[in-house]
């Protein structure tokens, strides 16, 4: 207890009893303790400990169950986790969730995701992925650890597919976030934590490949609460590192672990060592400290300085007490405990998956709301019951040997096969044929599925984020937040009789990835497609080519621009047409202004009008035609946002007037003040983190400049210089060669999507002349 006093000053300040607890410890008779003994008794014999206990058990009893959730439901579902690993590339997820299904029996041999067998990772089921060494669909599998069963999806790394990795931790409950030892907390780890609090998924982390030269957990955590800003601490120490790796001490329990057999499968309990005893005793101080800080029972063992003065616990805060108070902060999204090892060395698996046990929330533990069709898309509360209405998200398509596969998590109510469901997006009524479990790409025959679950759902006609209900349901979940495609590609089949499967390929393509997006270029006839990056078009082309027989040919990569205005304009317009019979005639009055910085949408309209100067059923028609206005900006045809359009004035025909003078003459409107209001051309700026010997640091950072790119920091990792620079997409085509060349191999980076930013005066002009040049030619 006296270590305990001496933690944070804060913690001091918190008193160990709330007034209610203070009188209950009166009212059992309780005197000072002798100086001799330092203890207190009852006069019923109870020692201060016993009745402190029991006077936080009163204080803190077992939390009624959620309202709509049944003894069953608790049954079924507090020991089931729905968990996703998520971590920057090449941090070793697939490796891990390898050694997972491994330990947990799911596979009975355990294979690299580069390995020279030929066979690849379980769980990078695609050729390509087996080919590259990397995730490109995320994957979704289930395992038994001891009395625990976990859903698990391992998501890809590289920020192309970040899409992969939004959808599932949608539908998740939990996370493990991996971190590489010699990396730390890199650009996608970033991205993915962002992911995390956006959809408030609780996670643990898990520093992976401590048995690599240069390895630090310790700078990696601080890493995480500098960069990341997460109250982080490790609930476990390495027994040796880099090569002499041979187990980890936890400092919840105090008890060391190494592990045994070819494949680390015997995980075999040994005494502390000596040379640790006393830093455990410092980190597990440290990690108390970190969870009191948020979490109240915890706290009020930290007692202050009146009372201790009185009284002094028995025994210093046990292995129990620390964990429940871990579990309550981890679900609180308020803490996240460290885990450490070598997955591919076999080494911490097993105590990560006792984590994932220990800490993670069950179905039960976490708020899903849906909103309320019938009322305003209100807000409700769904319990994650069986005895409740049915409601199911498909998070994930997939085209598999029977047909389209739909990922779904079943959030209340159950699934059967044969039942009669209804999909909310579109209100049709449908059969479920066949449900799957999944492992990998391999299929498991269910009869039915409940709350809690993740399943798949086989010859079902949907979306991604399409809601199925029972008939007498009407609530849908919130969708998924997709980001906007940065890059375009013109492609067309070589040969005329591939058109068919060209096109098959990219109505599946846009079913199963909404940050793939295929368009019509109206002045060339070119099919565009767009997507995050270089390699996720690049993959998207080479599945076409394997799993459709079409080659393509490939135009050059395209930036997509934005345009937006600077200032205020007004506009005053009179759309007249008169040629015999009815006319047209629509007139609005108003300005265009920019929406401020980081405004949440990239178009607004407002009615200004006073009175009925334009009649109240044209104003939608002028609002379509302004919504339209700016799906092509005059400087090189690209999408107008950024823009705030008030009509503030107008005038009507009492016969000419209709829904479409007044919306061709807002189009018109807004053409006549969008070259008054000083418009520019924006462009994709990419966070590029690029990673090189020291050796070529100005080398890299003078062809950084060259790119027009702008360095926002750099620091030193060992022998490596890490780079942190902003630099145009544009210019960032072909890097990967470049800096290869540059650094004769050993250079890699990471890019992704940062903001559309204004370009420089002379590419603007350049931008606009070529643009009218490829106008003129079409003409």
């Amino acid at each position: 207890m006296a270590t305990l006093l001496k933690g944070r000053q804060g913690l001091r300040a918190l008193g160990l009893l709330g007034s209610a607890l203070q009188g209950e410890v009166a009212a059992l008779g309780f005197t000072a303790a002798a100086p001799s003994t330092g203890r207190s008794t009852s006069a019923a014999g109870l020692s201060l400990r016993d009745a402190l206990q029991a006077a936080w058990a009163r204080g803190y009893a077992a939390a009624a169950l959620p309202a709509g959730v049944t003894e069953e439901d608790k049954a079924a579902l507090s020991d089931t986790r729905n968990i996703g690993i998520s971590a920057h590339i090449d941090s070793g997820k697939t490796t891990l969730t390898e050694r997972i299904l491994f330990y947990t029996g799911r596979i009975h041999a355990i294979h690299e995701v580069r390995g020279k067998d030929g066979v690849g990772a379980k769980m990078d089921s695609m050729d390509l992925e087996r080919e590259k060494g990397i995730t490109i669909q995320s994957a979704a599998t289930f395992c038994r650890w001891k009395d625990t069963h976990i859903n698990i999806i391992d998501t890809p790394g590289h920020v192309d597919f970040t899409i992969e990795v939004e959808r599932a931790l949608r539908v998740l409950d939990g996370a493990i976030l991996v971190l590489c030892s010699v990396g730390g907390v890199q650009s996608q780890s970033i991205t993915v934590d962002r992911q995390m609090r956006r959809y408030d998924v609780p996670r643990v982390a898990f520093i992976n490949k401590l048995d690599r030269a240069g390895a630090d957990p310790w700078k990696v955590i601080r890493q995480m609460r500098e960069k990341l800003r997460l109250n982080a601490s490790a609930v476990q120490i390495p027994i040796g590192s880099e090569d002499s790796l041979k187990g980890l001490v936890c400092l919840v329990t105090r008890k060391a672990f190494m592990f045994e057999g070819s494949s680390g499968e015997k995980v075999v309990e040994v005494p502390v060592p000596a040379n640790l005893q006393e830093e455990m005793e410092r980190r597990r101080q440290e990690l108390v400290e970190h969870v009191a800080e948020v979490d109240e029972q915890l706290a009020e063992h930290f007692v202050d300085e009146q009372l201790a003065e009185h009284f002094v616990l028995e025994e210093p805060i046990d292995g129990d007490m620390l964990q429940e108070a871990i579990r309550r902060s981890v679900l609180a999204l308020k803490f996240v405990p460290v885990f450490m090892g070598s997955a591919f060395k076999n080494r911490g698996v097993q105590l990560l998956l006792d984590g994932v046990t220990d800490y993670l929330p069950s179905p039960l533990d976490v708020n899903n709301f849906a909103l309320d069709l019938d009322k305003e898309e209100e807000k409700v509360l769904l319990p994650c019951s069986r005895s409740g209405p049915l409601v199911a998200l498909a998070f994930k398509l997939e085209e598999g040997r029977f047909g389209q596969l739909t990922y779904m998590r079943i959030y209340s109510g159950v699934l059967r096969k044969g039942d009669n469901i209804v999909n909310q997006s579109n209100g049709k009524r449908i059969k479920v044929p066949r449900l799957v479990r999944m492992h990998a790409d391999e299929l498991e025959d269910i009869t039915e599925a409940a709350a809690g679950d993740i399943v798949a759902m086989f010859g079902v006609e949907c979306s991604s984020g399409d809601t199925f209900c029972d008939a007498n349901t009407t609530l849908a979940m919130t969708s998924i937040s997709v980001p906007e495609p940065v890059m375009s590609l013109a492609v067309a089949p070589k040969a005329r009789d591939q058109s068919a499967n060209f096109s098959k390929a990219l109505n599946r393509f846009t079913k199963e990835d909404p940050t793939f997006r295929v368009a019509m270029d109206a002045e060339s006839g070119q099919t565009i497609i767009s997507g995050m990056g270089e390699l996720h078009l690049e993959i998207y082309i080479e599945r076409m080519k394997r799993e459709y027989k079409v080659d393509c040919e490939v135009g050059k990569p395209r930036v997509n621009y934005r345009e937006t205005i600077t200032r205020r304009a007004e506009f005053d317009y009179l759309h007249k047409k008169q040629s015999g019979g009815q006319g047209q005639y629509g007139r609005v009055t108003g300005y265009v202004e920019p929406l401020p910085a980081g405004h949440p949408t990239k178009f607004e309209f407002e009615n200004g009008i006073v009175g009925n100067a334009i009649p109240p059923n044209f104003i939608p028609a002028c609002e379509k035609g302004f919504r339209e206005a700016v799906n092509a900006g005059q400087l090189i045809g690209h999408p107008v946002e950024g823009v705030k359009v008030t009509i503030t004035d107008g005038a009507a025909h009492a016969v000419d007037s209709s829904e479409l003078a007044f919306k061709l003459a807002s189009m018109f409107a807004f053409k006549q003040a969008y070259d008054k209001a000083s418009p520019v051309i924006l462009e994709p700026i990419m966070n590029v983190e690029i990673t090189a010997p020291n050796e070529f640091q100005g080398t890299v950072i003078g062809d950084v400049n060259r790119r027009k790119g702008i360095i926002m920091g750099s620091e030193q990792e060992g022998d490596d210089v890490i780079i942190n620079a902003h630099v145009p997409l544009n210019e960032m085509f072909g890097y990967s060669t470049g800096l290869r060349s540059m650094t004769q191999g050993k250079g890699e980076f990471t890019m992704e999507y940062e903001a559309h930013m204004p370009v420089t005066g002379d590419t603007q002009s350049e931008l606009t002349s070529q643009y009218k040049a490829a106008r003129a030619a079409a003409k």
